[in-house]
Protein backbone atom coordinates (compact mmCIF):
# COMPACT_ATOMS: atom_id res chain seq x y z
CA UNK A 1 0.00 0.00 0.00
CA UNK A 2 3.05 2.43 1.05
CA UNK A 3 4.12 1.66 -2.70
CA UNK A 4 1.06 2.54 -4.44
CA UNK A 5 0.82 5.92 -2.10
CA UNK A 6 4.69 6.85 -3.11
CA UNK A 7 3.67 6.04 -6.82
CA UNK A 8 0.89 8.63 -6.79
CA UNK A 9 2.82 10.96 -4.90
CA UNK A 10 5.44 10.94 -7.36
CA UNK A 11 2.92 11.32 -10.21
CA UNK A 12 1.62 13.91 -8.26
CA UNK A 13 4.96 16.01 -8.38
CA UNK A 14 5.71 14.82 -12.10
CA UNK A 15 1.97 16.61 -12.96
CA UNK A 16 3.03 20.38 -10.55
CA UNK A 17 6.16 20.56 -12.51
CA UNK A 18 4.82 19.90 -15.68
CA UNK A 19 2.19 22.44 -14.94
CA UNK A 20 4.61 24.83 -13.85
CA UNK A 21 7.57 23.92 -16.44
CA UNK A 22 5.58 22.90 -19.48
CA UNK A 23 7.18 20.05 -20.50
CA UNK A 24 4.82 19.12 -23.40
CA UNK A 25 1.46 17.82 -24.34
CA UNK A 26 2.82 14.42 -24.43
CA UNK A 27 4.19 13.98 -21.02
CA UNK A 28 0.64 14.80 -19.64
CA UNK A 29 -1.08 12.11 -21.35
CA UNK A 30 1.04 9.73 -19.97
CA UNK A 31 1.31 11.00 -16.73
CA UNK A 32 -3.22 11.05 -16.84
CA UNK A 33 -2.60 7.33 -18.05
CA UNK A 34 -0.28 6.29 -15.04
CA UNK A 35 -2.43 7.60 -12.33
CA UNK A 36 -5.79 6.02 -13.93
CA UNK A 37 -3.93 2.79 -13.67
CA UNK A 38 -2.09 3.50 -10.36
CA UNK A 39 -5.39 4.39 -8.98
CA UNK A 40 -6.87 0.95 -10.73
CA UNK A 41 -4.78 -0.89 -8.84
CA UNK A 42 -5.09 0.56 -5.62
CA UNK A 43 -8.60 0.05 -5.65
CA UNK A 44 -8.00 -3.70 -6.83
CA UNK A 45 -5.85 -4.06 -3.90
CA UNK A 46 -7.99 -2.72 -1.59
CA UNK A 47 -11.11 -4.46 -2.82
CA UNK A 48 -9.32 -8.00 -2.55
CA UNK A 49 -7.37 -7.08 1.61
CA UNK A 50 -11.42 -6.11 2.03
CA UNK A 51 -12.44 -9.59 0.90
CA UNK A 52 -9.76 -11.27 2.68
CA UNK A 53 -10.47 -10.16 5.85
CA UNK A 54 -14.41 -10.68 5.84
CA UNK A 55 -13.15 -14.28 5.16
CA UNK A 56 -10.29 -14.65 7.55
CA UNK A 57 -13.24 -12.96 10.14
CA UNK A 58 -15.86 -15.72 8.94
CA UNK A 59 -12.91 -18.34 9.98
CA UNK A 60 -11.95 -16.49 13.01
CA UNK A 61 -16.26 -17.00 13.94
CA UNK A 62 -16.54 -20.63 12.58
CA UNK A 63 -13.36 -21.67 15.00
CA UNK A 64 -15.13 -19.95 18.20
CA UNK A 65 -18.45 -21.76 17.57
CA UNK A 66 -16.91 -25.20 17.34
CA UNK A 67 -15.08 -24.41 20.48
CA UNK A 68 -18.20 -23.50 22.12
CA UNK A 69 -19.95 -27.02 20.47
CA UNK A 70 -16.77 -29.00 22.09
CA UNK A 71 -17.62 -27.10 25.18
CA UNK A 72 -21.20 -28.31 25.51
CA UNK A 73 -20.09 -31.83 24.02
CA UNK A 74 -18.39 -31.80 26.92
CA UNK A 75 -20.49 -30.73 29.64
CA UNK A 76 -22.87 -33.52 28.19
CA UNK A 77 -20.97 -36.00 28.32
CA UNK A 78 -20.26 -35.42 31.93
CA UNK A 79 -23.46 -34.98 33.21
CA UNK A 80 -24.89 -38.40 32.00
Amino acid sequence: MLTWCGLLFTLGIAAFLDSIFNYGNIFRQINSVLFMLTSLGLLVRTTTKMKTRTIENYQKRIEQLEQEVREFKGEKKVRV
